[in-house]
């Protein structure tokens, strides 16, 4: 049986240990075929023991308030490094790691990698859409970004989503003020431009916000700053729409009662919307799988998320992004035209 190895930051995230450690106790009873590196003090790795569990032993943390760069060069016996660097040494393949964003693109980037090709990974992030999940990418890692960058951005979510969730060949946008080629801005125009030339993803063309999670795209491409503002402000605006819901259903008796009538459905639309069922995100373009957890992860959210980089590793997408690579480069170079 194949085993796939995957490191784990232990003292990632809000509720560290605890909840890593839980979530390895679940991920290891529900997959049988995966190992567990798990990084962290003793204390923690002594609370994990399990066959199919190697502690590696880290003494130093991250925090969320240190400046990631240099905390990932001069931290080197922290939880998060040494878990980066199990798959740099090719102990493992995957990480996993709740703790710090900023921190763990630095970590992804430096202590592992990019794929050769890749200028900029890309943080990734699946939103629940219409018609099924949406990717968003770029949401944060690159704030200035080139058109070629946005290009690669198009490959790795496709890969993603269709050796991940499945689907079968994903429609990429790109984030637009109109879906007409001549609007937006320089970027933009070129980055459309590069990858209506590429034939390794079915690029759909540009995409207006109000059609980001329609179920017409399956991938949607951003710089990583207006990608950034988007995600943001679609948690506020989802805290918000709760929050306003919640008080409606108890202003008085009468709406109480039309809660509970409709408490079937608000419970289904509560796990749609839950980003525990969903791991959490992708860093796209390093050589590994590279899972960020959100910083509130329980355990069923880091089972969530080895869950996930077991799929990425189940499914070579790491691989199959390595070989777009090769083939865009040369449809850009022949100048190509894609179906999409």
């Amino acid at each position: 049986m194949t085993r796939y190895q995957i490191a784990v930051d232990a003292m990632g995230g809000d509720h560290a240990p605890s909840s890593v450690v839980d979530g390895v106790k679940l991920a290891l009873a529900e997959m049988n075929d995966i190992e567990i590196r798990l990084c962290g003090p003793a204390s923690a790795l002594d609370a994990c023991r399990d066959d199919r569990v190697h502690p590696v032993e880290a003494n130093e943390v991250i925090t969320m308030e240190e400046a990631p760069m240099l905390a990932v060069r001069k931290k080197t016996d922290s939880s998060l490094v040494k878990a980066m660097l199990e798959v740099r040494e090719g102990r493992a393949q995957a990480v996993v790691s709740a703790g710090s964003t900023g921190a763990v693109l630095a970590g992804g980037m430096f202590r592992i990698g990019r794929i050769k090709g890749i200028e900029r990974p890309a943080l990734a992030t699946v939103l629940p859409g219409q018609k099924g999940p949406v990717m968003f990418l770029d949401v944060g890692a690159n704030v200035d970004c080139q058109p070629k960058y946005l290009a690669a951005f198009g490959l790795m979510g496709s890969a993603y989503m269709k050796g991940v969730l499945g689907i079968e060949n994903p429609r990429v946008g790109l984030a637009n003020i109109g879906v007409e080629a001549e609007k937006g801005n320089r970027l933009a125009k070129e980055a459309r431009e590069l990858m209506l030339r590429q034939k390794g993803y079915c690029f759909a063309g540009n995409v207006e916000a109000r059609d980001f999670t329609s179920g017409e795209y399956q991938v949607i491409v951003f710089d990583g700053f207006d990608g950034n503002l988007i995600l943001k402000y679609t948690e506020g605006v989802v805290s918000t729409f709760s929050g306003m819901l919640k008080e409606e259903f108890t202003r008085n008796l009468r709406s109480k009662i039309g809660a509970m009538l409709l408490l079937p459905g608000l419970k289904r639309f509560k796990a749609r919307m839950d980003y525990r069922e969903y791991g959490g995100a992708p860093l796209l373009g390093v050589d590994g799988a590279v899972i960020k957890a959100h910083g509130a992860s329980d355990a069923k959210a880091v089972c969530s998320a080895i869950r996930q980089a077991r799929t990425m590793l189940e499914n070579d997408v790491v691989g199959k992004i390595r070989q777009g690579v090769g083939k865009m480069a040369q449809d850009e170079n022949e100048g190509g035209n894609n179906n999409g």
